[in-house]
């Protein structure tokens, strides 16, 4: 197995657990938050979305699934095109408030582009620099692996907030 299979691998554990997080829930239910400070379903699922689509297609050069297929649009949520919820606040996590649909939807769609994009990679591939602000450098490699790690443990975190809100009776 190369890393390039280690990648695909480790990326096709994501949508199973976000659907798992995610399916046969409606709205209010995925907008629940176990306190007042605490993220939703909805928004852990639409932020590891949106950072993976935004870092992939960033290393990947093309635009993002968000906007380049409408996501954004049909989501119509209140904020701008290129937010991720990176830094949100406990208001503006309220504020994600999308049916099951959608957020599988999104999801899926940059799974796939995702995956394509992995299957394009060669070993030397994952050595490139893609961003030099950080000391070392980041290779694509590193950011690739660094999604990986943040998207699995938004879906972990989500899979939790089910499990309180089934126990409570309220999902």
């Amino acid at each position: 197995m190369d890393a390039k299979d280690l990648l695909l691998d480790g990326y096709d554990r994501i949508r199973p657990a976000v659907h798992a997080a995610v399916d046969g829930l409606d709205e209010d239910a995925l907008a629940a938050r176990l306190d007042e400070g605490a993220n939703s379903i909805a928004w852990l699922v639409w932020h590891l979305t949106r950072v993976q689509d935004d870092h992939v297609s960033e290393v990947a050069g093309h635009e993002q699934t968000w906007t380049a297929d409408g996501w954004a649009a049909r989501c119509a949520l209140p904020f701008d095109d290129a937010e991720t919820g990176y830094g949100f606040g406990a208001e503006q996590v309220g504020r994600v408030r999308l049916p099951a649909q959608l957020l599988t939807g999104y999801h899926d769609a940059v799974h796939e582009r995702t995956l394509g994009y992995l299957r394009t990679l060669g070993g030397a591939d994952l050595d490139r620099v893609v961003d030099e602000r950080w000391d070392p450098p980041v290779t694509l490699g590193v950011r690739l692996v660094s999604v990986l790690d943040d998207d699995l443990e938004h879906a972990g975190q989500a899979a939790f907030v089910r499990g309180v809100l089934e126990r409570r009776g309220s999902a």
